[in-house]
């Protein structure tokens, strides 16, 4: 009797293996491969160019709310009015994309060397909150990074100011706009500063050369109609030089004690990035519950900086099969380098180089029947799918402590970066510093909860 059981266990999962499930005791049970809907990804890179319609919320499964929650309206860059009006095709918009996150990785890891540097190319940024600035509020789309502190927006009158989307916010119409003196808490706690006649200044270089500099104030932030928060310490640019694109300034949502979810006291803030192609929108919220369902990792502190945001990854899976590689190259060295950091800046997930050369290996053995193409900017691992209306591709999956594991969907893996079918597969190599970048976060409410030191990913929460 017991032969016959185990016997039939075994067909069971031999069938179960040759149709691509998981069969096993595995406290993860994703799919060893996903289908990538080609003629699907191929219409939304044709749409994206000229966006006819407005952002819409599509929120359909929002976090759990508490009395105290605050919510904001959240929309990737394609969906930021005129945005994509000097982009013709696919291909520039890849490469824009491309371009944004080299520089944008170039200063997280100017950061990392220097304290003086901010986080962000203000041109990196790819997704925007709607924010309310003083009172009455100005509505304006602020950049959202997790790897920068200060928050900031430009402001009237300008000596220099780049275009954006929203009128230039005009600090003189607001009733609760104040500036801050130099022995003002806010302003010691700045890494660099000057001061003009009492008065705090500010300056952020960036690590592409960018600046931003003007007078150190308090303001009133609100949260869409979830509520408003006063005195909030906030950069009011007057100077503004570099790479801009259209947000009015940057929401600074770090781990230092100048962020905006540390000045709120946030106990936790997550959001959800919807897909960058498309042109609906999701929601960051401030003191949400986090869904059921999440996988939680570790959330780490970095002993030589508090403003990245650092999470416990212990490996990584690709078509159900686990990548061999020592874990100590992903964790973080008692120096505080290396380690892997949650970034919502950074586009593409960079991984150290030698797990890379090793996971991309692992995903081109398990794609060998897919026509192969050759590399494109920072990618080395690219397919022509121009034939094909679908695509097999294999999982890749983060795993976390305890055998937690976070599967990304195929289409968070493989991306399209051009309008005629190549696509490929979105990772690259980097320094000793890994990244989870947004393009693997899409469709997924990512939270930080500083209360518990976690941060939990749970898909299809948008």
């Amino acid at each position: 009797m017991k032969t016959m059981a185990l016997l039939k266990s075994c067909i069971t999962c031999l069938i179960l293996s040759l149709l691509s499930i998981t069969c096993s005791s595995s406290s993860s049970p994703h799919k060893h491969f996903q289908i990538l809907d080609v003629s699907a990804s191929l219409e939304q890179t044709r749409q994206i160019i000229s966006p006819n319609s407005s952002p819409t919320i599509t929120n359909h499964q929002p976090p759990p709310s508490s009395s105290n929650s605050l919510s904001l309206t959240l929309i990737p860059r394609s969906s930021l009015p005129s945005a994509t009006t000097t982009i013709n095709n696919y291909t520039a918009l890849t490469l824009s994309r491309l371009a944004r996150d080299q520089a944008h990785l170039q200063s997280l890891l100017s950061r990392l060397e220097s304290p003086v540097k901010s986080g962000l190319s203000q041109d990196s940024g790819e997704y925007f909150a709607r924010v309310g600035i003083g009172r009455p509020a100005a509505q304006l789309y602020m950049t959202i990074d997790t790897g920068s502190d200060i928050t900031w927006l430009q402001c009237r009158p300008c000596l220099y100011c780049y275009p954006q989307s929203d009128p230039v916010f005009n600090p003189r119409a607001s009733s609760t706009y104040k500036d801050l003196t130099c022995l003002s808490p806010q302003c010691v706690s700045l890494r660099a500063s000057t001061c003009l006649a009492g008065g705090c200044l500010y300056q952020l270089l960036y690590g592409d050369g960018s600046i931003t500099t003007g007078d150190f104030a308090t303001e009133t932030i609100s949260f869409g109609t979830s509520g408003s928060v006063d005195n909030v310490a906030i950069g009011c640019g007057h100077g503004n030089i570099g790479l801009f694109s259209g947000a009015a300034g940057i929401m600074g949502l770090g781990g230092g004690n100048l962020s905006l979810s540390s000045q709120i006291k946030a106990t936790s803030f997550s959001y959800c990035l919807v897909d960058r192609d498309s042109n609906s929108s999701s929601t960051l919220d401030f003191n949400s519950t986090r869904p059921a369902d999440s996988v939680v990792a570790p959330l780490l502190r970095n002993p030589s900086t508090d403003v990245y945001r650092y999470v416990g990854m212990t490996g990584i899976r690709v078509g159900g099969e686990a990548v061999k590689f020592p874990a100590s190259l992903l964790e973080m060295g008692s120096d505080g380098s290396g380690g892997v950091i949650v970034d919502s800046g950074t586009t593409v997930t960079r991984l150290r180089r030698e797990v890379y050369g090793l996971v991309r290996d692992a995903f081109r053995n398990k794609t060998k029947e897919l026509p192969a193409a050759g590399g494109y900017s920072l990618f080395d691992t690219c397919y022509d799918l121009s034939s094909l209306s679908e695509a097999r591709i294999p999982t890749v999956a983060f795993e976390f402590g305890g055998g937690k594991t976070v599967a990304l969907p195929a289409r968070n893996t493989v991306i399209p970066v051009d309008g005629g079918g190549k696509f490929c597969l979105a990772l690259a190599g980097s320094g000793k510093l890994s990244i989870i970048g947004n393009v693997q976060q899409q469709g997924m409410r990512v939270t930080y909860d500083f209360a518990n030191n976690f941060i939990a990913f749970s898909p299809n929460k948008c």
